[in-house]
């Protein structure tokens, strides 16, 4: 049993190791730790305490039960509530403490290193709310080094610091990148949700694939909350969308939970739902300018020929509004093979489009995959041969391709339109530019890391780490004003 005393008046000792130069506390002193990117902290040094303690809030566990992590939040300035610092740490232990009041709780306890001037070492810290003290930080016996003096009546023997670093640019750069908790909104094994999986917990990070259907919700204005096979889901720090086509109204409505809770999603739900309707996403690109094939959409049967003439004469290509992988889509040779096949599209009453076939791509399209604003890699899709398609699903092939300034650009301004933190643009070569046939808010990654010999999960986690990023967050402080 460990006991943790902020009341005790500290003990006076005086140990000096040969060789060593001697440190002299008084009974606060001002300190950092580093790792836990907290540059300054005023903390009460006590002798009769045998273990180190932070005052830390909305502690939780996470990860595996074999390297079992914890995160929390600091706030560490005395009564500043609206600054927090949030942390993460490795778990090396859970004890009971026993307070100088006989109160005893469960602490999970973390190894952090002790910066004071110019000398740093190892400490084990407990973690624990305890936002009465004055001293954010308690340190006990086992954080004092041999050849450490104590004085008893004095304070602030060693360098002091200054709180003013926590609203300074410096330390959110310097801050470590705290272990995140991340889900995977996935239905399938495959080799894209294998991939953020391995890389994420290679970063340190924990990561769960969640079946997206078996997500429910509870939906109130006070405390929303999305629950899983019985339970609550924990707070994610981002979520990671893989929605499927056949489940994108449920998927999407998920999606909008998590972000009424407040947590970051890669795509959001939005900019899912305009993409997946070919008719909607169209509409969009041409609200923004963007460079698209010819496209015509119509109802009533009255208007097929009407509707051809809007496009262009044939060859045609004519496509179901929420087809993916190239099913659905038809390349109608002639206009009478264009009506036969509009015609029968509207039998069954499906919902299509008509666009401008682009004979000059020659079955050819770029596929770029775009990341928080930035084309990573770029892909030239070839169809099988006698498919116009260039699908890698329908047996094309891809192979790594330099793309001009004209469609970068083009590409990052179709995922912007959609709001989209990852997405996959592909683009038509025209004699009048770059024609954008698609914006994929859920792109394989198979294809164009093999393509590209590019770590796309690695760069999406690099914005995702820097969306997240543990900087100081300064909460709004709300002015109460009478009415009047």
């Amino acid at each position: 049993m460990t006991k943790a005393d902020d009341t005790a008046e500290p003990h006076s000792e005086h140990v000096t190791v040969e060789g060593a130069s001697t440190l002299r506390f008084g009974w606060e002193e001002w300190i950092s730790l580093p790792r836990l990117g907290l540059p300054a902290l005023k903390a009460k040094v006590d002798t009769g305490a045998r273990t180190s303690a932070l005052h830390a809030f909305d502690i939780e566990s996470f990860g595996p039960l074999t390297k079992p992590r914890v995160r929390f939040t600091v706030h560490p300035i005395p009564g500043r509530d609206d600054l927090i610092i949030p942390c993460s740490a490795l778990i090396v232990d859970r004890r009971d403490v026993t307070s100088s009041n006989g109160e005893s709780e469960s602490r999970y306890v973390i190894s952090s290193m002790l910066g004071v001037a110019d000398e740093e070492w190892e400490i084990e810290i407990t973690l624990t709310n305890r936002s009465q003290m004055n001293s954010r930080m308690l340190l006990g016996r086992q954080a004092l080094k041999d050849h450490i003096t104590i004085a008893p009546s004095d304070r602030y023997c060693q360098p002091e610091l200054s709180y003013d670093v926590y609203h300074s640019t410096a330390v959110s750069k310097a801050a470590p990148n705290r272990a995140l908790r991340i889900a995977v909104l996935s239905r399938e094994d495959n080799y894209s949700t294998r991939r953020l999986v391995e890389e994420g917990e290679a970063r340190g990070h924990t990561v769960e694939v969640i079946d997206t259907t078996r997500c429910y919700m509870a939906i109130n204005a006070m405390a929303p909350e999305v629950h899983y096979d019985g339970k609550r889901l924990p707070r994610y720090d981002a979520v990671i969308p893989r929605i499927g086509a056949s489940i994108t109204p449920y998927g999407t409505a998920v999606i909008r939970q998590f972000e009424t809770i407040g947590t970051y999603c890669v795509n959001g739900s939005a900019g899912i739902t305009a993409s997946r309707d070919k008719l909607h996403a169209h509409q969009v690109l041409a609200r923004h300018k963007i460079g698209m094939p010819t496209t015509a959409f119509a109802a009533s049967p009255k208007d097929t020929s009407n509707l051809i003439g809007l496009v262009g004469t044939a060859p045609l290509i004519v496509k179901l509004l929420e087809s993916t992988q190239g099913k659905g889509v038809v390349l109608a040779e002639t206009k009478k093979a264009a009506e036969s096949v509009i015609d029968a599209f509207r039998g069954l009453k499906a919902n299509f489009l008509v666009q401008d076939f682009v004979k000059e791509a020659a079955g050819e399209d770029i596929r770029c995959l775009v990341v928080n604003g930035r084309v990573v890699a770029s892909m030239k899709r070839t169809g099988a041969e006698g498919d116009f398609r260039s699908n890698l699903h329908r047996g094309g092939s891809a192979k790594s391709v330099r793309i001009t300034k004209t469609e970068r650009e083009t590409a990052v301004r179709a995922a912007r339109a959609f709001g989209l933190g990852l997405a996959g643009v592909d683009l038509l070569r025209s004699e009048t530019g770059p024609k954008v046939l698609e914006v994929n808010s859920s792109p394989g990654l198979e294809g164009i890391e093999t393509a590209s010999k590019k770590n796309i999960a690695g760069l999406l986690y690099d914005a995702i780490e820097d969306k997240v990023r543990p900087t100081p967050v300064r909460r709004r402080k709300v002015v109460a004003r009478d009415e009047g």
